[in-house]
């Protein structure tokens, strides 16, 4: 079984039950220490729907505060989630202010291609 991360009618990525779960728990812990909504929906009948507009403005936020860390630990719990995010924001078509470091954007480029849609 698995789960639909669509904008609109468009699906963006089809994981598995358990990658959905912890994706949106993760996604959870991120907007509570941000202070900013993901943009990802509730899952429901196997499906979440993204807000573009606010997964926009969360995915910058996120960058923003992955490059403010001096922190290693916090880097590096925060870089899989913010490369998985990258992927998402990319396949919904949004631009962002800011280009991600390049080493995320390569392990995002990396991630996407494990990301089934």
């Amino acid at each position: 079984m698995s789960q639909y991360v669509d904008l609109g009618q468009r699906t963006l990525w089809n994981p598995s039950n358990g990658a959905a779960r912890l994706f949106l728990r993760q996604a959870a812990v991120f907007e509570a220490e941000l202070g900013l909504p993901s943009g990802f929906g509730e899952m429901s009948d196997d499906e979440c729907q993204i807000d573009p507009a606010a997964l926009k403005r969360f995915v910058e936020a996120l960058l923003e505060h992955h490059l403010r860390t001096n922190h290693a630990v916090v880097s590096a719990l925060s870089e899989g989630f913010l490369a998985t995010v990258l992927v998402l924001a990319e396949r919904a078509g949004i631009e962002l202010g800011r280009p991600p470091e390049d080493r995320i954007r390569d392990a995002s480029r990396e991630l996407s291609r494990a990301m089934a849609r």
